[in-house]
């Protein structure tokens, strides 16, 4: 499938070597396998860190990566997505690498890098819609370090994981009453002294996972954890790191990168269906030659490709003030879950309903597809954060 975006000889290098990669070692056969287990996965980050080396292409060279920035991210996402491949990468590298980064835990950083460590994100919580909802969970000192209650769901990616990057509550009550779909930032309005990041090991006393497939076939958790004793230094940026706006930019970096993952999703369903009309036969011709069909096709193929540029478009405001980048992240968004419906929807009436089946890829790509739509924000979270952020500006 072409792309929209003009990729430089190294990023096309990057993008071709992990493409040929995945197409060996993760092809759907093989993800079907590795995916009948919580922790099939593993293997996929493994093999990122140690075959390709690409967990740290977006970091900075000084801690170990390659310095390719947030486009690092995007490049890996949009090839991983074309193979149903975005987590645990999404979590563990784009979210949970982002945070340890902008915290300056160092050390952690370079052992994810080498793949010695795999973190994921415990940000949403039961009765939530987004990450950025004000936690519950509390974070409270306890004699000389901190003790850790709470619950989160959704946690993509904990099957596996070493360490969790928990979102939590200062002191007990901070923060509690709160909603950021008013204040349209993390965690509400308030400053950053009741609002934190915990590094909690998986086999932490008191925490308890349990396991569940997702809707797209992959494998999360609820956790919960009881009375977690941590050292002090499990706080990340230690206390008053200002931990609210490192986690917004974190997660406006991830939700481009999961627009990124739409792109490649939408690519391969696209090319699915364009082979299907051209083999599928009716009144003895194939139904590609019908016209009502290429058009749908092509309509398919436009809303891809202005995904696609808005996403990579949106990368340039990424270190923007906070107002102008939520604006254009959001805006990406939107457009990208506008075309996964149009390219999902006609993927999977054009085949028919072998279109849902186990068997045919095209069904396990509508459903990620379907996923993405939810994940990191809904269509109107960001709609309406949008209209604030244009109001904001007086609607430059």
């Amino acid at each position: 499938m072409n792309s929209a975006h003009d990729f430089d000889d190294t990023q096309r290098l990057l993008r071709d070597s992990l493409q040929r990669w995945l197409d060996e070692r993760f092809a759907f056969e093989q993800r079907l396998k590795l995916l009948a287990q919580p922790q099939g996965l593993q293997a996929l980050w493994r093999g990122l860190a140690d075959d390709l080396g690409l967990l740290g292409s977006a970091f900075a060279e000084h801690a170990g990566g390659a310095g390719g920035g947030a486009a690092g991210h995007l490049l890996v996402m949009q090839a991983l997505g074309s193979a149903l491949a975005g987590e645990p990468y999404l979590g563990g590298a784009v979210i949970s690498g982002g945070l340890l980064a902008r915290c300056g835990a160092d050390a952690e950083l370079a052992a994810l890098i080498e793949g010695r460590l795999r973190p994921a994100w415990a940000g949403l919580e039961p009765g939530a819609r987004h990450d950025s909802e004000t936690p519950r969970t509390t974070l409270r000192p306890a004699g000389a370090g901190w003790r850790l209650d709470g619950r989160k769901s959704l946690v993509l990616g904990a099957p596996g994981a070493t360490h969790f990057v928990v979102g939590a509550a200062l002191g007990g009550d901070a923060g509690r009453g709160r909603d950021d779909r008013d204040a349209g930032t993390v965690g509400g309005a308030g400053g950053d002294a009741d609002f934190g990041l915990a590094w909690v090991p998986a086999d932490a006393a008191g925490l308890t996972r349990r396991d569940y497939r997702t809707v797209d076939g992959s494998w999360a958790s609820e956790l919960a954890f009881d009375g977690v004793e941590l050292p002090a230094d499990s706080l990340l940026g230690g206390p008053g790191a200002p931990a609210r706006a490192i986690v917004q930019r974190t997660l406006d970096e991830a939700t481009l990168a999961l627009c990124a993952e739409a792109v490649g999703v939408m690519g391969r369903l696209l090319d699915a269906t364009i082979d299907y009309a051209r083999q599928r036969k009716q009144f003895g011709q194939p139904i590609g030659a019908f016209q009502v069909l290429q058009h749908r096709i092509a309509d398919m193929h436009v809303a891809r490709l202005q995904a696609e540029a808005l996403t990579w478009d949106s990368l340039a405001q990424i270190d923007a003030a906070p107002a102008q980048r939520e604006r254009a992240v959001s805006a990406a968004k939107v457009i990208a879950v506008r075309a996964c419906r149009i390219v999902g929807q006609g993927a999977v009436q054009i085949h028919g309903g072998m279109g849902m089946t186990e068997e045919l890829a095209v069904g396990h790509y509508f459903r990620r597809a379907t996923m993405i739509e939810a994940q990191l924000g809904s269509v109107d979270w960001h709609l309406r954060r949008v209209e604030r952020r244009s109001a904001a500006s007086g609607g430059a």
